[in-house]
Protein backbone atom coordinates (compact mmCIF):
# COMPACT_ATOMS: atom_id res chain seq x y z
CA UNK A 1 0.00 0.00 0.00
CA UNK A 2 1.48 3.32 -0.85
CA UNK A 3 1.73 5.88 2.53
CA UNK A 4 1.65 9.34 1.55
CA UNK A 5 2.55 11.70 4.89
CA UNK A 6 0.49 14.30 3.69
CA UNK A 7 -2.22 17.02 5.25
CA UNK A 8 -5.56 15.92 4.79
CA UNK A 9 -6.68 19.11 4.07
CA UNK A 10 -4.37 18.91 0.41
CA UNK A 11 -6.45 15.95 -0.32
CA UNK A 12 -10.37 17.49 -0.56
CA UNK A 13 -12.10 14.63 -2.59
CA UNK A 14 -11.00 12.49 0.36
CA UNK A 15 -12.13 14.66 2.82
CA UNK A 16 -15.05 15.99 0.97
CA UNK A 17 -16.35 12.25 0.85
CA UNK A 18 -15.07 11.65 4.83
CA UNK A 19 -17.02 14.12 6.41
CA UNK A 20 -20.39 14.37 4.07
CA UNK A 21 -22.08 11.70 5.70
CA UNK A 22 -23.98 14.31 7.94
CA UNK A 23 -24.65 16.64 5.63
CA UNK A 24 -28.45 16.10 5.32
CA UNK A 25 -28.51 16.20 9.44
CA UNK A 26 -26.99 18.91 9.99
CA UNK A 27 -28.09 21.05 7.14
CA UNK A 28 -31.67 20.44 9.18
CA UNK A 29 -29.93 21.70 12.19
CA UNK A 30 -28.86 24.36 10.94
CA UNK A 31 -32.26 25.76 8.99
CA UNK A 32 -33.87 24.89 12.03
CA UNK A 33 -31.85 26.51 14.63
CA UNK A 34 -32.76 29.61 12.74
CA UNK A 35 -36.39 29.24 12.35
CA UNK A 36 -36.12 28.60 16.20
CA UNK A 37 -34.18 31.21 17.58
CA UNK A 38 -34.42 33.69 15.03
CA UNK A 39 -37.07 36.31 15.10
CA UNK A 40 -36.79 37.07 11.34
CA UNK A 41 -36.33 34.28 8.11
CA UNK A 42 -32.89 33.55 6.99
CA UNK A 43 -31.85 33.73 3.83
CA UNK A 44 -27.76 34.31 3.97
CA UNK A 45 -25.45 31.77 5.36
CA UNK A 46 -22.17 32.06 6.16
CA UNK A 47 -19.19 29.38 6.76
CA UNK A 48 -15.78 30.03 8.04
CA UNK A 49 -13.29 27.28 7.52
CA UNK A 50 -15.90 26.22 5.03
CA UNK A 51 -13.34 23.19 3.17
CA UNK A 52 -14.94 21.95 0.30
CA UNK A 53 -17.88 23.54 0.93
CA UNK A 54 -20.46 20.42 1.15
CA UNK A 55 -23.01 21.86 3.68
CA UNK A 56 -22.82 25.73 1.29
CA UNK A 57 -23.42 23.83 -1.60
CA UNK A 58 -26.70 22.16 0.26
CA UNK A 59 -27.80 25.21 1.67
CA UNK A 60 -27.55 26.80 -2.41
CA UNK A 61 -29.52 24.15 -3.44
CA UNK A 62 -31.89 24.93 -1.29
CA UNK A 63 -31.96 28.21 -2.79
CA UNK A 64 -30.23 30.53 -0.25
CA UNK A 65 -27.54 32.70 -0.36
CA UNK A 66 -24.17 31.59 0.72
CA UNK A 67 -20.93 32.55 1.76
CA UNK A 68 -17.58 31.29 2.97
CA UNK A 69 -14.04 30.97 3.59
CA UNK A 70 -10.97 28.98 4.10
CA UNK A 71 -6.93 29.02 4.46
CA UNK A 72 -6.21 25.76 2.53
CA UNK A 73 -6.22 27.05 -1.66
CA UNK A 74 -7.04 23.66 -2.47
CA UNK A 75 -10.18 22.84 -0.71
CA UNK A 76 -11.18 26.64 -1.79
CA UNK A 77 -10.72 25.38 -5.76
CA UNK A 78 -13.05 22.02 -4.75
CA UNK A 79 -15.85 24.01 -3.51
CA UNK A 80 -15.90 26.56 -6.45
CA UNK A 81 -15.08 23.93 -9.08
CA UNK A 82 -18.25 22.23 -7.33
CA UNK A 83 -20.35 25.64 -8.06
CA UNK A 84 -19.42 26.11 -11.24
CA UNK A 85 -20.19 23.06 -12.43
CA UNK A 86 -23.71 23.47 -10.83
CA UNK A 87 -24.37 26.52 -12.21
CA UNK A 88 -23.86 28.60 -9.09
CA UNK A 89 -22.37 31.86 -8.98
CA UNK A 90 -21.18 31.59 -5.65
CA UNK A 91 -17.33 31.28 -5.04
CA UNK A 92 -15.50 30.89 -1.87
CA UNK A 93 -12.07 32.79 -0.88
CA UNK A 94 -9.00 31.89 0.83
CA UNK A 95 -8.66 33.74 4.41
CA UNK A 96 -7.57 33.04 7.91
CA UNK A 97 -10.91 32.97 9.86
CA UNK A 98 -9.11 34.43 12.93
CA UNK A 99 -8.47 37.95 11.02
CA UNK A 100 -11.46 39.08 7.91
CA UNK A 101 -13.83 40.74 6.64
CA UNK A 102 -17.22 40.06 3.96
CA UNK A 103 -18.95 42.35 1.93
CA UNK A 104 -22.44 41.41 3.24
CA UNK A 105 -23.37 39.95 6.53
CA UNK A 106 -25.36 36.98 7.51
CA UNK A 107 -28.10 35.64 9.22
CA UNK A 108 -26.56 32.56 10.27
CA UNK A 109 -23.32 31.05 10.36
CA UNK A 110 -21.63 28.00 11.67
CA UNK A 111 -18.73 26.14 12.05
CA UNK A 112 -19.82 22.11 12.78
CA UNK A 113 -17.23 19.76 13.36
CA UNK A 114 -14.28 21.21 15.18
CA UNK A 115 -12.50 23.36 12.78
CA UNK A 116 -12.72 26.30 15.05
CA UNK A 117 -9.54 24.66 17.27
CA UNK A 118 -6.96 24.87 14.50
CA UNK A 119 -6.56 28.41 16.10
CA UNK A 120 -3.79 27.94 18.29
CA UNK A 121 -3.62 31.08 20.50
CA UNK A 122 -6.10 32.71 22.47
CA UNK A 123 -5.86 36.01 20.62
CA UNK A 124 -6.37 33.82 17.08
CA UNK A 125 -9.72 32.79 18.80
CA UNK A 126 -10.42 36.21 20.18
CA UNK A 127 -9.71 37.21 16.87
CA UNK A 128 -12.14 35.04 15.42
CA UNK A 129 -15.30 35.99 17.39
CA UNK A 130 -14.51 39.69 16.93
CA UNK A 131 -14.48 39.11 13.02
CA UNK A 132 -17.74 36.51 13.14
CA UNK A 133 -19.63 39.17 14.73
CA UNK A 134 -18.41 41.80 11.96
CA UNK A 135 -19.95 39.07 9.79
CA UNK A 136 -23.03 38.32 11.49
CA UNK A 137 -26.54 40.88 11.74
CA UNK A 138 -27.38 41.35 15.21
CA UNK A 139 -30.02 39.17 16.03
CA UNK A 140 -28.42 36.71 13.87
CA UNK A 141 -26.65 33.43 14.92
CA UNK A 142 -23.72 31.69 14.86
CA UNK A 143 -23.47 27.61 15.66
CA UNK A 144 -20.14 26.88 16.84
CA UNK A 145 -19.14 23.05 16.95
CA UNK A 146 -16.66 21.69 19.75
CA UNK A 147 -14.95 18.89 21.26
CA UNK A 148 -14.79 19.84 24.90
CA UNK A 149 -12.17 18.71 27.17
CA UNK A 150 -13.90 17.03 30.34
CA UNK A 151 -12.69 17.97 33.98
CA UNK A 152 -14.92 15.16 35.64
CA UNK A 153 -14.42 12.49 33.38
CA UNK A 154 -12.01 10.47 30.71
CA UNK A 155 -12.06 11.92 27.44
CA UNK A 156 -12.72 9.89 24.41
CA UNK A 157 -9.29 8.67 22.79
CA UNK A 158 -9.97 7.64 19.58
CA UNK A 159 -12.83 7.20 16.85
CA UNK A 160 -12.63 5.17 13.63
CA UNK A 161 -15.40 5.60 10.37
CA UNK A 162 -16.12 4.84 6.77
CA UNK A 163 -17.65 6.60 3.81
CA UNK A 164 -18.38 5.31 0.45
CA UNK A 165 -19.34 6.86 -2.92
CA UNK A 166 -19.76 4.88 -5.84
CA UNK A 167 -16.20 2.37 -6.39
CA UNK A 168 -14.39 4.56 -3.75
CA UNK A 169 -14.25 4.03 -0.03
CA UNK A 170 -12.69 5.67 2.76
CA UNK A 171 -11.99 4.07 5.96
CA UNK A 172 -11.43 6.93 8.37
CA UNK A 173 -9.21 6.38 12.07
CA UNK A 174 -8.37 8.81 14.67
CA UNK A 175 -6.68 8.79 18.18
CA UNK A 176 -4.75 10.87 20.61
CA UNK A 177 -1.28 11.17 20.71
CA UNK A 178 -0.94 13.74 23.59
CA UNK A 179 -2.64 16.48 25.72
CA UNK A 180 -1.09 19.33 27.52
CA UNK A 181 -3.03 20.77 29.32
CA UNK A 182 -1.05 23.54 31.05
CA UNK A 183 0.07 24.41 26.76
CA UNK A 184 -3.82 23.99 25.83
CA UNK A 185 -2.54 21.61 23.02
CA UNK A 186 -4.01 18.16 21.66
CA UNK A 187 -2.46 16.53 19.20
CA UNK A 188 -4.61 13.65 17.49
CA UNK A 189 -2.89 11.57 14.46
CA UNK A 190 -5.68 10.97 11.86
CA UNK A 191 -5.31 8.08 8.97
CA UNK A 192 -7.34 7.52 5.47
CA UNK A 193 -6.91 4.34 4.35
CA UNK A 194 -8.35 4.60 0.63
CA UNK A 195 -9.33 1.93 -1.88
CA UNK A 196 -10.46 2.04 -5.21
CA UNK A 197 -10.54 -0.64 -7.89
CA UNK A 198 -6.89 0.42 -8.99
CA UNK A 199 -5.55 0.05 -5.53
CA UNK A 200 -5.03 1.30 -2.38
CA UNK A 201 -3.64 4.28 -0.13
CA UNK A 202 -2.66 5.83 3.11
CA UNK A 203 -2.69 9.28 4.14
CA UNK A 204 -0.95 9.73 7.09
CA UNK A 205 -1.52 13.20 9.45
CA UNK A 206 -1.66 15.00 12.70
CA UNK A 207 -3.89 17.57 13.84
CA UNK A 208 -3.08 19.91 16.50
CA UNK A 209 -5.24 21.73 18.08
CA UNK A 210 -6.42 24.03 20.76
CA UNK A 211 -7.65 22.32 23.87
CA UNK A 212 -11.28 23.61 25.49
CA UNK A 213 -12.68 23.17 29.25
CA UNK A 214 -16.36 24.10 29.55
CA UNK A 215 -15.15 27.21 32.05
CA UNK A 216 -12.26 27.99 29.08
CA UNK A 217 -15.14 28.13 26.10
CA UNK A 218 -17.34 30.14 28.42
CA UNK A 219 -14.72 32.60 28.99
CA UNK A 220 -13.96 33.02 25.28
CA UNK A 221 -17.75 33.89 24.19
CA UNK A 222 -18.24 36.12 27.17
CA UNK A 223 -15.14 38.10 26.14
CA UNK A 224 -15.85 40.12 23.05
CA UNK A 225 -19.60 40.57 24.51
CA UNK A 226 -20.83 40.64 21.51
CA UNK A 227 -22.24 36.89 21.80
CA UNK A 228 -25.19 35.01 23.71
CA UNK A 229 -25.36 31.21 24.13
CA UNK A 230 -29.24 30.58 23.29
CA UNK A 231 -29.11 26.68 23.79
CA UNK A 232 -26.49 23.88 23.07
CA UNK A 233 -26.88 20.36 21.92
CA UNK A 234 -24.71 17.68 21.25
CA UNK A 235 -23.35 16.40 17.92
CA UNK A 236 -26.42 14.37 17.44
CA UNK A 237 -28.16 17.59 16.35
CA UNK A 238 -31.60 16.72 17.42
CA UNK A 239 -32.86 19.77 17.92
CA UNK A 240 -36.12 18.51 20.49
CA UNK A 241 -32.80 17.13 22.72
CA UNK A 242 -30.78 20.59 24.02
CA UNK A 243 -28.46 19.81 26.17
CA UNK A 244 -26.91 20.96 29.59
CA UNK A 245 -23.07 21.54 29.05
CA UNK A 246 -21.12 20.40 32.30
CA UNK A 247 -17.83 19.23 33.29
CA UNK A 248 -18.24 15.63 31.68
CA UNK A 249 -19.31 17.37 28.22
CA UNK A 250 -16.99 16.63 24.86
CA UNK A 251 -19.73 17.65 22.13
CA UNK A 252 -21.15 20.42 22.18
CA UNK A 253 -22.65 22.91 19.08
CA UNK A 254 -23.19 26.42 20.96
CA UNK A 255 -26.00 28.00 19.73
CA UNK A 256 -24.79 31.91 19.55
CA UNK A 257 -27.04 34.68 18.79
CA UNK A 258 -25.02 38.06 17.77
CA UNK A 259 -26.19 41.05 20.45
Amino acid sequence: MEELNESIYDHPKYYDLVFGADCAAETKFILGCAKRYMKKAANRFFEPACGTGRLLYHLARQGYEVDGLDLNPKAIEFCNERFRKHGFDFRAFVADMSDFRVKRKSDVAFNTINSFRHLSTEAAARGHMESMAGAVRVGGLYLLGVHLTPTEAEPSEGESWSARRGHLTVNTHMWTNSRDPKKRVERFGIRFDIHKPSGSSRINDELVLRSYTKAQMARLIKHSGKWEVVATYDFGYDLSDPIEVDETTEDVVYVLKRV
